[in-house]
């Protein structure tokens, strides 16, 4: 396991975009995020695999939302442009050192090791 630290959560209008940020204390296979609505599952955002750079995004963040890395610094970037209301949610970092994830399942959140302790977005309407 890694320790995880996101920062650059906040409040913002809609249309309007965000840069979260994690950085881990170590290496691992792949990165991502999750979030949370209070009342609701925690649900995949994206992930992004160390070697070689391959992506996956929920479909409701494809097209709006990037994820990138930094692999001298271990950090992961997601870049959040068009913000909506339904964004508002707790970002979780997430971290996996498994060698594959398929990409069928990294909704499934059992095939993450660590996790930091959210970064609160909120989008205005």
């Amino acid at each position: 396991q890694v320790q995880l630290v996101e920062s650059g959560g906040g409040l913002v209008q809609a249309g309007a975009s965000l840069r979260l940020s994690c950085a881990a204390s170590g290496r691992s296979n792949a990165m991502g995020w999750f979030r949370q609505v209070p009342g609701k599952e925690r649900e995949f955002v994206a992930l992004i695999r160390w070697s070689g750079g391959i992506t996956n995004y929920a479909d409701s963040v494809k097209g709006r939302f990037i994820i990138s890395r930094d692999n001298a610094k271990n950090t992961v970037v997601l870049q959040m442009n068009s913000l909506k209301p339904e964004d508002t949610a707790v970002y979780y970092c997430v971290a996996s050192s498994s060698p594959l994830i398929p990409s069928n399942v990294v909704k499934e959140r059992s095939w993450y090791d660590s996790w930091g302790q959210g970064t609160q977005v909120t989008v205005s309407s």
